[in-house]
Order: structure tokens, then C-alpha cells, then sequence
């Protein structure tokens, strides 16, 4: 039993592996590697008092009212053609953090996670709210770069990049994550690695990672080992940031000053605890971190697709509209698989989670 699980936690293909010689020597001077493992840049504590183990488990067990939306959620086709031939800068939310954008006429896949179930394990864990997606990955068109913001299976799914990394030129990464993309079958050279504040250049687009305050790991004993990123696109005419998983923190102020104002902001809403909220925001907390990179519209994300936290389903995006309306906030809040035009006169801001039982 001990040899197998040895074998199953160093081969089992969804874990990922691990760094190559060359990553690893930027990973050791990186000014976020101390002690053997990547830190964030404020103090930030995972570990949870025993009083706090034991209430989450009790809640856990006891279930959450409407956790789960108990019908399907409304689903807009992806339309490829319309895709190809719009020449105006524009993004599609696929649910959770799985966004697909146009910038400069440059095709970006941003946490591909096509999956049924946010697991290392098919049929265990997380299962995905809907049945069908906007698209699969067979009917997406050829892609220029996927951009991955940590190596969490909510954000880095194994089957996807299997299948993406065919058809896919570049993939733009935090430092470590190389090394779960090689072992998946991603060519060395089709990879850029970047610490926080580097910048890559790539097709007209300067694509930077910024802080997040958040954690890594897929293993349960490699937490810390990879980088986690939010990321700034920068194109001729649009400014779009996107925070990956995070807490709120000093950061996000940082990140304005350097890269601001945005057009549009991708910012984590949702599976969210007072009990991590260190590396989770809360709804109020993600509209402040829009103010605080400047964002001109925010679109609320990391929500919608998957059950990763003890709040009911449609907890984040009620929250998140109501401290947006008190903040002065605009929002854009698209069905998953509706274009959202990054300079349109007007954004999707239907309620459309209201009709949902």
C-alpha cells in the first residue's frame, strides 16, 4: 500500500510535475522564494484553529441551502464565426475562471478548465453546475496563448491542456507551473515562465504577471512549490486585468499604480469563508479591488460552475451587485457564453441569476 501510493503521488499524470533544471534555478531567485517555497508578499496564514477545523467540517456535513442552483444555468452558444470575423476587443466567460478573449485580433485563453469535476479524479469532487459548455475545446479556433494563474485543479485542469496543446502557440505561466505542462506533453519552448512584475511581449500585447495573495499546490504535500499570478493585458486600446485567486491586500493598489486605469477587470467573486479569507475575497472585498486597480468595469468571476465553498450558488454575484450599486461600481454580468465587447456603449447587466431556482 505504501509503494503504490508512492507511485500514484510521483506518476499520476493529473499531479502534475515538476520543474525542469532551468525553471528552477529562476524559481530559487525569485525574491518570493524563501525557505524553500514561494511566499506572499504580506504575512498569510492557511493554517486554521481547531475550533475552526471542527466548524467546517460540521457545516460541510450539515449542507448549505441552495448550494447547487437546482436547474440548468443558461447557456449562450459560442458562435466561432462571429468570433473570428469581430474585429472589436472582446471576452466570453465560460463559467468560473475559464475566459476566452480577443485583444489586437490575439486569441487568449485564460484557466482553462473544460471539465466536468474540479478534481484530480473523474466523478469525484466539485461537479461542475451544467451539463454543457458554450463550446468544447474541439470547436474553439486556433489559439494564440493560454495564461494560467496558478496550478490549483479549478485553474489548471489536466484533461484540458491534453487536449489544448494542439492547437495552442504559447502558454504564458507563473514560475514552476512548466513543469505540470511538460509532463502533460507541452513543448519547452511553446512555455514562458514569468515572477511577479516581468513582462512578456508577445504579438503586440505586453502580458505582465502581478501579486496575488494566494497558495499553490496539487499534491498536498507541494504547497508553495509553484508561483501564483494575477495578469495585466495590455493592448493598442484596451487595458484588462485579471486577479486570478486571491485575497484582498495591498497589492491590488500596487497594481494600478503600475498598470492602471483598466478598461475591464476579471476579478474573483465568489468561494469565499471568513475562515480563508486571507486567500479568498469576499464580494465587498473584490469590488474595492476593482476601485483599487482602477478599474473602469468590473465582471465578476470565479463563480457559477462549481461548489468549492459554503455559501449558496448565487451568494457571490448578489453580494457582489449590491457593494457594487453602493460603490458606484459598474458592473458586466454575462450569462456564461455571451460576448461581452470591451468598448461597447453597453455591457451585459441583466439579473439573469434571479430566474434560476
Amino acid at each position: 500500500m505504501i509503494l503504490t501510493t508512492l507511485l500514484i503521488y510521483h506518476f499520476y499524470p493529473p499531479f502534475g510535475g515538476k520543474s525542469l533544471e532551468e525553471s528552477q534555478r529562476k524559481i530559487r531567485e525569485s525574491p518570493q522564494f524563501v525557505d524553500g517555497k514561494f511566499h506572499n508578499s504580506i504575512p498569510t496564514s492557511l493554517k486554521y484553529s481547531l475550533k475552526e477545523s471542527v466548524e467546517g467540517i460540521v457545516l460541510t456535513l450539515k449542507g448549505t441551502p441552495n448550494s447547487r442552483p437546482k436547474n440548468h444555468l443558461p447557456i449562450v452558444p459560442f458562435d466561432a464565426k462571429a468570433f473570428e470575423e469581430n474585429p472589436e476587443d472582446q471576452v466570453i466567460w465560460f463559467g468560473h475562471s475559464t475566459l476566452l478573449l480577443k485583444v489586437n485580433g490575439v486569441k487568449l485563453l485564460l484557466d482553462p478548465v473544460f471539465g466536468n469535476y474540479a478534481s484530480p479524479v473523474a466523478y469525484v469532487g466539485p461537479k461542475r453546475y451544467s451539463d454543457k459548455l458554450p463550446a468544447e475545446i474541439e470547436d474553439l479556433p486556433e489559439l494564440d496563448a493560454v495564461i494560467i494563474s496558478h496550478d490549483h485543479y479549478d485553474h489548471l485542469d489536466y484533461g484540458s491542456i491534453r487536449k489544448l496543446r494542439g492547437k495552442v502557440k504559447q502558454f504564458i505561466v507563473p514560475l514552476g507551473v512548466s513543469g505540470h505542462l511538460i509532463k502533460w506533453g507541452v513543448a519547452g519552448d511553446r512555455i514562458q515562465e514569468l515572477d511577479w512584475w516581468e513582462e512578456f511581449s508577445y504579438k503586440g500585447l505586453t502580458v505582465a504577471s502581478t501579486p496575488a495573495r494566494h497558495f499553490s499546490g496539487r499534491r498536498g504535500l507541494d504547497e508553495g512549490s509553484t508561483l501564483w499570478s494575477s495578469w495585466v493585458i495590455v493592448g493598442e486600446t484596451s487595458r484588462i486585468y485579471y486577479s486570478g485567486d486571491s485575497g484582498y491586500g495591498p497589492h491590488f493598489q500596487e497594481i494600478g499604480n503600475k498598470y492602471g486605469p483598466f478598461d475591464l477587470t476579471l476579478i474573483e467573486t465568489g468561494q469565499y469563508d471568513q475562515r480563508w479569507e486571507a486567500i479568498h475575497m469576499t464580494p465587498e472585498q473584490s469590488v474595492q479591488a476593482n476601485l483599487d486597480v482602477q478599474g473602469k468595469r468590473m465582471m465578476p468571476v470565479h463563480w457559477a460552475a462549481f461548489t468549492l465553498a459554503l455559501h449558496s450558488w448565487n451568494d457571490p454575484i448578489e453580494r457582489a451587485a449590491q457593494a457594487a450599486a453602493q460603490q458606484g461600481v459598474a458592473l458586466a454580468t454575462p450569462k456564461i457564453g455571451e460576448t461581452v465587447l470591451i468598448h461597447a456603449m453597453e455591457y451585459p447587466d441583466s439579473s439573469w441569476w434571479e430566474d434560476i431556482d
